[in-house]
């Protein structure tokens, strides 16, 4: 059987880590973001959805 294709989401970190608590800090690190204008492309999940949400004021969605 032929596997389905996983769905995947791009994240660009916009906003600076400094001054934020440590467990935003530690949720762009899980999200392999630790720098402005990083982008990262990682599995549409509820998991990595949920980090996305916790930072959302850190972060953007980029849209293919």
């Amino acid at each position: 059987m032929a596997k389905a294709a996983t769905k995947t989401i791009k994240v660009e970190q916009i906003a600076s880590a400094i001054r934020r608590h440590h467990s935003q800090r530690s949720t762009l690190v899980g999200l392999k973001l630790n720098k402005i204008g990083r982008v990262t492309e990682l599995q549409d999940s509820p998991e990595v959805r949920g980090m996305i949400a916790k930072v959302q004021h850190l972060v953007r969605v980029v849209e293919d």
